[in-house]
């Protein structure tokens, strides 16, 4: 089958969802699929809206026997696939409309992604929070494909930092983006005290929240507790996770979050929220804690029981290898995008 993928930027970029997008071409291409890339730029929404008018994309689709698209992409696309004449698949993360913020400027959202869904043929989705999310805006045909956890190689369950008595080491590893809640999390660590260490690791999407939180690690005092580190090599970001007890990202939003699986593949199990679909991987107190979003205190007091409790926190290890080890791999989740795209393509 003769696929086209749409993306913003390009697929080499490091956030889950485009690590989600590479994997999948890779499989699809490993079955024997065509898959050819094309990118558009990233803007503002707003500006992002005029792509459908003038810019010659339909033409640019025309030759696939279905066109694959991030829903991120979706402000671009909305009115221009009524005018492309291959089915669509939509690949969604999570609805940009599912973020936290203003009702107004949601309802905004929500309008235009269920005018962009309700114009393609089928969606996959990365979980069952996310299939949730589109089958409230739009019934169309759609397939769960869970991402692995596998980024890094093989990692030997016995070659991971066990929790004894040393300093609490603690690891926030993403984008440093309001969604991802460092804010929160660094609010909360504010009030815990006891020996610990945030290792902060990822690139600044948005630079001036980047420097606020910078601002707030000082205003808070916590400058010999927080390092940053920017964003790091595959191989550093797993050196960083083996030598991790608890990776910290209480986001306000995820769709899954593929970085708790892939701390998981060492052991480290997360601290997340309830907010999205984390909770379809991390299940309190057997893999992990999860707090409500936002919620600064409940970050606090569940750092203090991993930081008072090391048996607990060795358990958590040891249920977070055994779920990352129960995980559908990438040939499950082609599997499931191979079989949708078959419905939908052509015969």
């Amino acid at each position: 089958m003769d696929l086209t993928l749409v993306v913003y930027g390009s697929l080499d970029e490091q956030s889950g969802g485009f690590r989600y997008d590479r994997r999948l071409v890779d499989s699809l291409r490993d079955r024997g699929h065509a898959v050819d890339v094309v990118s558009l730029p990233w803007t503002s929404y707003a500006r992002a809206l005029t792509h459908n008018y003038g810019s010659g994309l339909p033409s640019r689709l025309a030759d696939a026997d279905v066109v694959v698209e991030d829903e991120l992409c979706h402000p671009s696309l909305v009115a221009a696939n009524r005018r492309v004449d291959a089915p669509v698949v939509t690949v969604v993360h999570h609805l940009r409309s599912s973020e936290p913020r203003g009702r107004w400027r949601n309802a905004a959202y929500r309008a235009v992604e269920r005018r962009y869904l309700r114009g393609v043929d089928a969606a996959v989705c990365n979980g069952e929070t996310t299939r949730a999310t589109v089958a409230a805006l739009a019934d169309l045909p759609t397939a769960v494909a869970p991402p692995a956890g596998d980024r890094f190689a093989p990692v030997d369950a016995t070659a991971t930092s066990a929790p004894g008595d040393g300093p609490l080491e603690l690891c926030f590893l993403g984008n440093l983006e309001p969604r991802k809640g460092i804010h929160v999390l660094l609010d909360g660590l504010a009030q815990v005290d006891g020996d610990w260490h945030l290792t902060v690791v990822g690139g600044t999407a948005d630079p001036g929240y980047g420097r606020r939180v910078r601002r707030r690690v000082r205003a808070l005092d916590l400058r010999d507790r927080v390092t940053f580190v920017g964003r790091l090599p595959d191989d550093a970001v797993a050196d960083r996770l083996a030598e991790s007890h608890l990776l910290t990202v209480p986001s306000l939003y995820e769709g899954v979050g593929l970085v708790y699986l892939e701390a998981m593949a060492f052991g480290v199990p997360a601290l997340a929220t309830t907010a999205g679909g984390a909770s379809e991987v991390v299940t309190d107190g057997e893999n992990g804690l999860l707090v409500p979003p936002g919620d600064a205190t409940a970050v606090a007091d569940a750092v203090r029981r991993v930081r008072n409790d090391r048996d607990l926190l060795r358990a958590l290890s040891e249920g977070a290898r055994r779920r990352f080890e129960r995980q559908p791999d990438w040939d499950d989740a082609a599997d499931a995008v191979e079989a949708l795209l078959r419905e939908v393509g052509p015969a």
